[in-house]
């Protein structure tokens, strides 16, 4: 499966959060680390949604970037 990740800049680094897992987020110092820990995060996260017998989300966010044309 493939969830969406939405990682965002922080005063101190990055921090990274899945829509479709709510609690499950990361951070970390770099971008690199910071998706290492939330593919990480999510791992742990969906086996302990299956050990108590909860239903898996399927993926369904989408995301797409727009232009916005500011007026001088």
């Amino acid at each position: 499966m493939k969830y969406a990740v939405i990682i965002e800049q922080a005063a101190t680094g990055f921090s990274a959060y899945v829509p479709e897992l709510p609690g499950c987020i990361a951070t970390g110092a770099t971008k690199a680390q910071v998706r290492q820990r939330i593919q990480e995060a999510v791992e742990i996260h969906l086996k302990s949604m299956m050990e108590d017998g909860d239903p898996i989300p399927k993926p369904t966010t989408e995301f797409e970037y727009m232009d916005v044309q500011l007026a001088s």
